[in-house]
């Protein structure tokens, strides 16, 4: 079933000017998802009256490696369920953010593939081997996505010096950074998201992702400054799956379990919203 129509007794012109106030007032919400029903469930926390869902979806594949580029089936699905713009992740593998020129040709052609699918938005980044952002890289990469925004993830929060590589990103065009602050969490890095939100001087967005949860949005938002945030949202799904072999593990690490999913949580996302919203 295709999720296009506005909601019920609810007119397309005013699903679209609603969209449209969602994007532009206050603080908007973006949601990791690897998954089409993460992403409709993000966009589920809006109502017709409240807007209390996500803004703009990160779709990625593996969130357990930190997302990698989804498949062009999953961006196609999900652009048929859902309205809200969708940025899609280019990151040929997980670990660092050093590219081969074998990986380098892959981005490239997921980046024609998934622009001509219907991406809204793209996501990459690339540093050299000295923690730099590798200026010459991003900026063929960057010419190769026009006409689309990109954001820049987190391999910026590996950087060596993270106030040089802002105004590197500047220099590029990169429309946002994801960052943690370069630290374990947007948390534990709020006061370096501080310096870079004054720092960028609206000359590029900074968006702080890392562990934002219900229990620290608040105190991220004041006392960052940012108006965007980058969430995951989720909640443990467990699989309808009766018959179980406990004794096999399809992934490298135990850690995972095979009975289990991650998915955007409806509750979490209006919650986060709500927060969002009393903290203007």
């Amino acid at each position: 079933m295709c999720l296009l129509s506005p909601g019920k007794g609810e007119r397309l012109e005013d699903y679209k000017s609603s969209k449209v106030d969602r994007m532009s007032e206050g603080y908007l919400m973006e949601v990791c998802a690897d998954s089409v029903e993460s992403a409709i469930n993000a966009e589920r926390g809006d109502s017709p009256t409240d807007h209390c869902g996500a803004g703009r979806i990160e779709l990625c594949s593996s969130l357990q490696e930190g997302g990698i580029t989804p498949s062009i089936g999953l961006l196609k699905v999900v652009k048929q369920y859902i309205r809200i713009p969708v940025y899609t992740m280019i990151r040929p593998r997980g670990g660092d953010f050093l590219y081969s020129d074998h990986e380098v040709e892959v981005m490239r052609m997921d980046m024609e593939l998934m622009k001509g699918s219907g991406a809204d938005g793209l996501v990459l980044g690339a540093l050299t081997e000295d923690g730099q952002v590798d200026a010459e890289l991003c900026m063929e990469l960057l010419a190769a996505c026009r006409p689309l925004p990109v954001t820049f993830h987190r391999a910026f929060d590996m950087v060596r010096d993270p106030s040089a590589a802002l105004e590197t990103l500047v220099s590029l065009g990169f429309e946002r950074v994801l960052t943690s602050g370069c630290d374990s969490s947007a948390l534990e890095g709020l006061p370096v998201i501080k310096r870079l939100v004054e720092q960028a001087k609206g000359r590029i967005i900074i968006m702080p992702g890392g562990g934002i949860s219900e229990r620290n949005l608040q105190r991220i938002l004041e006392g960052s400054g940012a108006q965007e945030f980058h969430c995951s949202a989720r909640s443990s799904k467990e699989s309808a799956m009766k018959f179980r072999n406990l004794y096999v593990n399809m992934g490298a690490s135990v850690s995972i379990p095979e009975y289990t999913s991650k998915l955007a949580d409806v509750s979490k996302v209006r919650t986060l919203n709500a927060i969002a919203k009393n903290t203007l």
